[in-house]
């Protein structure tokens, strides 16, 4: 157990933790919504700390970010736990394995020792990921610090369900994230999350301030939100708050956890969204889980300049400084060229 960050003592030993927009209220021996920070005695400790529950050697694509260091390797870890409770979630098996199986189960490593391991194994950078980061944050704080001096990158690929505080406190060390944008209507969220709408849509633009490479992901269920009006309010948002050189991941759906019962997202949705982003203005719009759809391309004058298969980039005619080979465009990103 490690101490926690960012909480505050109340009276009568409570404690409320002010790292994510819960806000939880915790009585003595009680624990979060994320089930993973506990009050002992008026101090809330972090259960997880150290504690992996996956390490993995990524493709950079995978997460997806595709404007960050393209072709790279990212080194991936995650702890049991998360703030959301989503009825669709992939990983529900580690993000909900205390709520489901009482149980904090993982292996221990160090912040010394993920980064030795992502230097060993010749990553860029670190990602904080498959479940929920916020709710590991002194473990992937503690990291980043030890990755940045040793210059590696560090990403967060997250719900977005943080305070700024916590995004003040950490940012110095967070080069990247990409955020699920899980739907654009505040009923969605409280019904088949456990949230709300108007803190992710606070994140991403403090992000967005605090100078945080940003790509959003909207995975695009069927009859939950898929409304071609609530896809376009989603691109308004990103292309006006947080700007239209913004990467946008449309993500296909395919039946999981308690959503078993619902098809994958037809294609023609997928290219309707598609369609709908770059009307609004988007620069650069991706549909994921589907095979081919993942080049990037000029937006300036349509030439292909990253050829990817799946995750892996087979072709990048960026230039040095992140310029199109004809026409000199600029392409937003970090390290976008190949030289």
């Amino acid at each position: 157990m490690k101490e926690a960050m960012l909480y505050e003592q109340l009276s009568d030993e409570q404690v409320r933790c002010n790292l994510c927009a819960h806000h939880c209220v915790i009585a003595d021996g009680k624990r979060g919504i994320c089930q993973v920070r506990e009050n002992r005695g008026g101090t809330l400790y972090s259960l997880v700390y150290g504690r992996t529950i996956s390490q993995n050697v990524d493709p950079v694509e995978k997460k997806p970010l595709f404007h960050f260091y393209p072709g790279t390797t990212i080194y991936s870890i995650a702890t049991p736990g998360c703030n959301f409770r989503c009825r669709w979630c992939q990983n529900w098996d580690i993000s909900q394995m205390r709520r489901e199986r009482h149980l904090i189960m993982g292996s221990e490593a160090s912040p010394a020792e993920i980064v030795a391991e992502a230097e060993r194994a010749g990553c860029r950078s670190i990602a904080y990921t498959y479940t929920e980061p916020t709710i590991f944050s002194e473990y992937a704080y503690d990291t980043s610090r030890l990755a940045q001096a040793s210059g590696l990158a560090n990403v967060y690929v997250t719900n977005g369900y943080m305070t700024t505080e916590m995004l003040e406190t950490f940012h110095p060390y967070l080069d990247a994230a990409n955020v699920d944008l899980k739907a654009f209507r505040d009923q969605t969220y409280k019904k088949y999350i456990g949230a709300k709408l108007q803190p992710v849509l606070d994140t991403l633009k403090v992000m967005k301030r605090l100078g945080i490479w940003l790509e959003v992901t909207t995975l695009v269920i069927p009859g939950v939100n898929d409304d071609p009006l609530e896809l376009r309010d989603a691109a308004q948002f990103v292309a006006h708050e947080l700007g239209v050189e913004t990467p946008w991941h449309i993500s296909r759906f395919f039946p999981a956890y308690k959503m078993m019962d619902i098809p994958p997202t037809p294609m023609e949705t997928l290219a309707r969204a598609r369609e709908i982003g770059l009307a609004e203005g988007l620069h650069y719009v991706y549909v994921g889980n589907v095979a081919g759809e993942a080049d990037t391309f000029c937006h300036s004058c349509g030439r292909p300049l990253i050829r990817r298969s799946t995750f892996a980039v087979l072709e990048n005619l960026v230039k040095p400084g992140g310029r199109c080979p004809d026409c000199g465009e600029s392409i937003a990103g970090i390290r976008m060229g190949t030289g």
